[in-house]
C-alpha cells in the first residue's frame, strides 16, 4: 500500500522510529487501554484530523490510538527543534500518517506544513500553541466550515484562544485539554519540571548544587521547575506579575524578586510564562558571565533574541550541542540554549513517556467526546468533561495496580442532601 502524502527527512529511519515509539509505549498504559477501546468500538470513523503538535514517540502513540478509532491523521510539527526525525518516518511508513516535518525546518517550511495538513480539510484540529487553529482562521476559513471542533493542549494556545473567543473570533468550538487537573498536576507540574532540568542538564552538564537558578513565572509549569531545582539543591528565586502567585512562592519559602533585581545574581535562568520579552535587554545587559538563559514556555519570545544579538560582539555556535555563547562587549559571556526554544525538547527528549500518558489518554478521549457530541456545542473554548479527567486518573491508577476507596450508599447520600 502507497504511504500518505508525507514530507520527512528519510523514511529509511522508519525502523528506529518504531523503536522508539513502542519504547515510549510501555510507560503509557493508560493510553494503551484507551487505544484498545478506540480499535474495538471504532468512534472516529470517517473523520479527519489535522494535527500541530510535537513529533515525539508519545505523540505518535497518540496518533496510533486515534487511527485505531477510525481517524484519517495528518501531521504537522509544531516546535522545530522537537521532531524526532525517525518517528516522523515511522509514522508514515508504518503507521500510515500523513506526516509533514523534519528537523530543524526554517520557519518557511514550518507554515508551508501547517498549509499542508489544512489541505486535509480536517473535521477536528488538535493543536499545540494556537497555530493551527490562528493559520486556519486568518488563511482558510473557507475550510471552518468542515470543522466541528478541537483541542488545545498549551496553556500559551488556550490564553490565545480565549482571547479570539473574548473577539469573537474563534469560529469553532476548542476543548482546553491544557486545562484538566491531571493535565496540569501531571504534564505541566511534573512533566516540565523534570524535561526542564534534563534540558539544562544535557546542554550544560552542569552542576545545580550551589547554584542560583530564576524561574521566571510560578504557574504550574514553574512550580514544578522550582521544586526540582530547589530538591537538586539550587537556590531558587522566583519572578512573577501576578501578586497570587507570588504569595504562594514566598509561601513554599523561595525568594521573589522582581526581574531587575533577580538578572544580575541568577546563574540559570529559565522562562515558563507563556508570554513575552520575559528578559528584556536591561536584564540581559546585567547579567553575570557565564549566565545561562533557557525556555520552557513555548513560543521563543519570552526571551528578547534581537536584544542579545544586539548586546553581543560575537557569537559562538554550539559551543556545546544546543548551547550557544553570547560574547558582549566587555568580555562577559552568556549562554543560551536550544535557541531559546522550548529546552526540555531542543535539548532533552521532552516529558517522560509517563506523563504524556496522562495527558494523550484525556486527549484520545476528549477527541471521541467532540465526535459524539459536536452537535451541541457552541464555538467558543470548553471545558474537558471532568468523567473523562477522572476516568484517565482511574485507568492510570489501574496501571499503577492501585486501588482507592469509593463512597458508600450513605456517604453519597450525605454529600448531596442539605438537610444531613
Amino acid at each position: 500500500m502507497a504511504p500518505p502524502p508525507y514530507d520527512v527527512a528519510d523514511l529509511g529511519l522508519a525502523q528506529a522510529g518504531v523503536r522508539r515509539v513502542e519504547w515510549a509505549e510501555r510507560a503509557m498504559p493508560a493510553l494503551r487501554r484507551v487505544h484498545d477501546r478506540f480499535a474495538a468500538e471504532r468512534p472516529l470513523t470517517g473523520l479527519r484530523i489535522a494535527a500541530c503538535m510535537h513529533v515525539t514517540a508519545e505523540t505518535a502513540n497518540i496518533l496510533r490510538a486515534l487511527r485505531a478509532g477510525g481517524a484519517e491523521i495528518a501531521l504537522a510539527a509544531s516546535n522545530p527543534v522537537s521532531t524526532q526525525d525517525d518517528t516522523a518516518a515511522a509514522l508514515v511508513a508504518e503507521y500510515g500518517i500523513a506526516v509533514f516535518a523534519r528537523a530543524g525546518m526554517d520557519p518557511a517550511t514550518y507554515d508551508r506544513n501547517l498549509a499542508a495538513v489544512l489541505e486535509q480539510r480536517p473535521h477536528i484540529l488538535l493543536d499545540d500553541g494556537c497555530d493551527l487553529v490562528n493559520l486556519a482562521h486568518l488563511d482558510r476559513p473557507d475550510l471552518l466550515a468542515d470543522t466541528i471542533g478541537g483541542c488545545e493542549q498549551t496553556t500559551t494556545g488556550v490564553i490565545r484562544l480565549r482571547r479570539m473567543s473574548a473577539d469573537g473570533a474563534l469560529k469553532v468550538p476548542m476543548v482546553a485539554v491544557n486545562d484538566t487537573a491531571t493535565k496540569r498536576m501531571f504534564d505541566n507540574r511534573y512533566g516540565t519540571g523534570q524535561s526542564t532540568i534534563d534540558g539544562i542538564m544535557r546542554a550544560t552538564n552542569t552542576m545545580l548544587a550551589g547554584r542560583t537558578m530564576v524561574v521566571a513565572g510560578f504557574g504550574y509549569c514553574g512550580r514544578g521547575l522550582a521544586e526540582r531545582a530547589r530538591g537538586m539543591g539550587a537556590r531558587v528565586i522566583v519572578t512573577e506579575v501576578d501578586p497570587v502567585k507570588a504569595l504562594d512562592a514566598v509561601m513554599q519559602g523561595y525568594t521573589v524578586l522582581p526581574m531587575d533585581e533577580a538578572a544580575p545574581i541568577g546563574d540559570i535562568l529559565v522562562t515558563v510564562t507563556g508570554n513575552r520579552d520575559v528578559v528584556r535587554a536591561e536584564h540581559l545587559a546585567s547579567l553575570k558571565d557565564g549566565a545561562v538563559l533557557a525556555n520552557s514556555g513555548h513560543f521563543d519570545v519570552e526571551i528578547d533574541l534581537p536584544a542579545l544579538d544586539g548586546l553581543a560582539v560575537e557569537v559562538r555556535r554550539e559551543v556545546r550541542p544546543q548551547a550557544d555563547e553570547y560574547v558582549l562587549a566587555d568580555g562577559r559571556r552568556i549562554v543560551l540554549l536550544a535557541e531559546g526554544r522550548l529546552v526540555n525538547l531542543g535539548a532533552a527528549e521532552g516529558h517522560p513517556a509517563a506523563v504524556m500518558d496522562m495527558s494523550f489518554s484525556v486527549q484520545a478521549l476528549t477527541v471521541a467526546w467532540i465526535a459524539e457530541h459536536h452537535a451541541d456545542l457552541h464555538p467558543g473554548v470548553h471545558d474537558v468533561p471532568r468523567e473523562i479527567d477522572t476516568e484517565v486518573a482511574r485507568l492510570e491508577l489501574e496501571a499503577l495496580g492501585v486501588g482507592i476507596d469509593r463512597l458508600t450508599v450513605d456517604q453519597e447520600d450525605y454529600l448531596n442532601s442539605w438537610r444531613a
